[in-house]
């Protein structure tokens, strides 16, 4: 599970489980306190960070729930990953960027079973310490920890682990697994990617701020994915996953389509063609450590990945918040995202370890390929 995680543990776990030298690839990922006193605390003591003297990424300490509400967070069966991917934009900080993609594992208490949860990123909440905001911006206030505090407040979950990657990582990945296989379900126009007359590639929309409203500019053709499945280099991908200024369903489209490139990773890294090639498996296990910052909240990489080696592509269920479909409110000029009451059903679902039954009892929410 990974590529946010799950291509550190489906990537991972089942790539480096089918090899005798894990402990070379897992050196290479870096470990950050990235939860800081968001984490999980089983044990009742202080966490640990698993290497002496972690970094920790920029952001104010928080004030954390009760003693009783953590009593009840610590209580929650199954183990619950949150996936942060930023796309910071040219001669944008990494530290001050936007978190562009919030995604949420919960892993079953048998960790046999892994459900992905995307948060809309301009989901309306309260940031601690910031009043009340668009989830990305929690990121950009307070780092990796005030963005868990927060999602924690949203849904009610408790973090055992948390991971960074950047979209540049992404692509990486995805070159070195030799590409995947997608299937385009609407057709998406690219605002980042287009050639002039003479063929040289070159934006075909300027993004205008404070919105980004995409303004076309004129004698440029964009890149168009149609309708259809079709194989995509890392830059396609990348590219792809990245656009919803011009689709219909905007960023549950977006959405949709970077849990659908998770699991076509994760189904192309366990693949025979990169598992029965050693060159081609430590591309891409190397491109998985470069490319990730990695909390496990007291455990090593190869701790989880032991834990979730029995998690494979088929045992991944995609899930949207919403049903995919759009409550907006405006609010002094800004349009936010509220989530509904059968989202608040997901997420209680999720505290009780009974993803599985509300999958079943919503079908409609389930991301198909």
């Amino acid at each position: 599970m990974k590529a946010w995680l799950v291509t550190a543990a489906v990537v991972l776990s089942v790539a480096l489980g089918g090899t005798l030298t894990w402990q070379h690839y897992v050196g290479a990922v870096e470990n950050a306190d990235l939860l800081g006193d968001t984490g999980r605390d089983r044990a009742g003591e202080p966490r640990q960070i698993d290497i002496q003297s972690a970094p920790r990424l920029p952001g104010q300490p928080l004030g954390g729930p009760s003693a009783d509400v953590r009593r009840a967070l610590d209580a929650e069966p199954g183990r619950n990953i949150l996936l942060v991917g930023l796309d910071a934009r040219p001669g944008e900080d990494r530290a001050s960027a936007r978190a562009d993609t919030v995604i949420v594992v919960h892993v079953t208490e048998a960790d046999d079973r892994a459900f992905l949860v995307s948060l809309p990123r301009d989901t309306r909440v309260a940031i601690p310490g910031h009043g009340t905001d668009k989830l990305n911006a929690a990121y950009a206030f307070g780092g990796f920890e005030l963005l868990a505090r927060t999602v924690q407040q949203l849904t009610g979950l408790v973090f055992d682990a948390g991971a960074i990657i950047d979209f540049a990582g992404l692509r990486k990945v995805v070159d070195a697994v030799g590409g995947v296989e997608l299937c385009v379900d609407e057709e998406t126009t690219s605002v980042h990617i287009g050639w002039d007359a003479k063929g040289r590639e070159t934006p075909p929309y300027r993004l205008i701020p404070p919105s980004f409203r995409p303004e076309r500019i004129p004698g440029v053709r964009a890149q168009v994915y149609h309708v259809g499945c079709r194989h995509f280099a890392g830059w396609e991908a990348l590219d792809y996953v990245r656009q919803r200024e011009l689709i219909p369903d905007g960023d549950y489209g977006r959405q949709r389509h970077q849990q659908q490139l998770l699991r076509a990773l994760a189904e192309q890294v366990t693949s025979a063609g990169v598992l029965a090639n050693p060159l081609a498996l430590n591309r891409a296990v190397t491109a998985v450590g470069d490319s990730l910052t990695f909390d496990g909240n007291g455990a090593s990489v190869t701790d989880w990945i032991v834990r979730l080696r029995a998690i494979g592509p088929s045992d991944l269920t995609l899930l949207r918040t919403n049903a995919g479909q759009f409550h907006i409110e405006q609010r002094d000029g800004r349009d936010y995202e509220n989530l509904d009451a059968t989202t608040a059903e997901l997420f209680t679902a999720a505290r009780d370890d009974r993803l599985g039954e509300f999958a079943a009892l919503h079908p409609d929410w389930v991301i198909g390929r």
